[in-house]
């Protein structure tokens, strides 16, 4: 709109052709001077001036909305977007439905913890009939790490849904649908994308999941800032996935053990240096997700799986619409399960705190994995 020509806006002959004497043929170069610098270039009067940039700014400028229509809007897209539920009421409860379609979902925690459980349960809840909560879709699983179990799945299945896994041929028809891609490299990844951008129109694709970008990334060998840079270009593309397709993309991310230079960068990190350096050295080694700022800022929503104490927990640690709440869970035969739907409030950095106790595999992109 900035840069929409004066001379389709309506105004006055006789305005409109001495702003184009002048040489101001857009919104933007007229509405990037005063109203006192316009009057001297323009040699008119205030009058003139005033009427013209109201005229300009009318057309170009968003106009004031209302809370009652953002919150239709929202209602709007939401109907036309929609949530795949995780079947974990609390959680779902919390998101507004479950995990939302066109955005990144990202899943981050310590190996074993349980991403990829999760990630088999979504994948077998996207590819269910609607009746049963599900998306009556394809679902592309991009396994990096080769974690993808066919069994484990089949084992949540029947134990979810016992009704429809003893129904004759329709296990196989549900194993049809779910579609395991995996990757041995970033170049390799790279080079599936545009055929997965097909397959997302072409084959009703209802859901896609990376497990795990981290480490695709881990490798590369490469580190820091140049880590960031060659996943830049792949970051800006998933998330064009998935507001193009309008379908839940869900990426799960590894963890690294956290250097001193990025201890407290922000004052809303209540603890002293010091006491979070001692801190580190305790029992639980202070980790946080891997992939860096970048990667943070393209997910709109970030579950941490996490363990303190013998429990584990999902903390609801980024979302636009949800408040900061943790719910502890097991791992049973029929997948992740809530020990309850209330949510604990969390506040300060204790929502992004993620605790090692015992998990290995956590990235270190500086040497091995340990």
């Amino acid at each position: 709109m900035a840069n929409m020509l004066i001379n389709q806006m309506g105004l006055p002959k006789s305005i409109a052709n001495v702003f184009a004497a002048r040489n101001i043929t857009t919104a933007k170069e007229a509405l990037s001077l005063t109203e006192f610098e316009l009057m001297e270039l323009l040699d008119v009067s205030m009058a003139q001036v005033t009427s013209a940039i109201a005229r300009i700014s009318e057309i170009t400028c968003p106009p004031y909305q209302t809370v009652l229509s953002l919150m239709e809007q929202r209602v709007q897209t939401e109907h036309m977007g929609g949530h795949l539920s995780t079947q974990l009421k609390g959680l779902d409860q919390a998101l507004c439905g479950g995990i939302p379609f066109g955005v990144l979902t990202e899943l981050v925690g310590p190996a074993g913890i349980g991403k990829t459980q999760f990630c088999l349960k979504l994948a077998l809840l996207a590819s269910l009939p609607v009746a049963c909560g599900g998306l009556n879709g394809h679902v592309i699983y991009i396994d990096v790490e080769s974690k993808f179990s066919s069994t484990r799945m089949i084992e949540i299945g029947a134990k979810s849904f016992p009704e429809i896994f003893h129904t004759k041929g329709l296990a196989q028809e549900i194993g049809g649908r779910i579609h395991v891609l995996r990757p041995t490299s970033l170049s390799e990844f790279t080079e599936s994308l545009q055929q997965i951008k097909i397959s997302l129109l072409q084959n009703q694709v209802k859901l896609l999941i990376i497990d795990s970008m981290a480490a695709l990334a881990a490798g590369e060998h490469v580190h820091g800032a140049t880590r960031q840079h060659l996943l830049g270009w792949h970051i800006s593309f998933i998330k064009s996935l998935a507001e193009f397709s309008r379908i839940p993309v869900v990426v799960t991310n590894q963890v690294r053990s956290q250097s001193h230079d990025e201890i407290c960068q922000y004052s809303f990190q209540a603890h002293s240096r010091e006491k979070t350096v001692d801190d580190c050295t305790g029992h639980d080694s202070h980790l946080v997700a891997a992939l860096g700022i970048h990667w943070a800022h393209a997910v709109t929503i970030r579950l941490v799986l996490d363990a303190k104490f013998g429990k584990r927990f999902i903390k609801l640690a980024k979302s636009p619409i949800s408040p900061s709440l943790a719910f502890p869970f097991n791992i049973t035969s029929s997948g992740i399960s809530l020990l309850t739907d209330d949510g604990i409030e969390l506040s300060g950095p204790e929502i992004n705190t993620i605790h090692c106790q015992g998990h290995s595999g956590i990235i270190n992109f500086d040497a091995e994995r340990f």
